[in-house]
């Protein structure tokens, strides 16, 4: 099953979406996204964060 992340349930405003065959392949480019576009690096506590908001497709 696909994982999707909406960037908008971290960071209200943001129509960035991410979407994996894994969790990892999402935050992978979630780690990315966030860097280059929000300029936050993903910290241990941020990527548990993330795989809350993290949804079956």
């Amino acid at each position: 099953m696909i994982k999707v992340l909406k960037c908008k349930d971290l960071m209200p405003g943001c129509d960035f979406i991410a979407k994996g065959e894994t969790t990892q392949d999402v935050l992978q480019q979630a780690a990315i996204h966030a860097k280059e576009v929000h300029g936050i690096d993903l910290t241990p506590v941020l990527i548990e964060q993330v795989k809350l908001v993290i949804k079956d497709a």
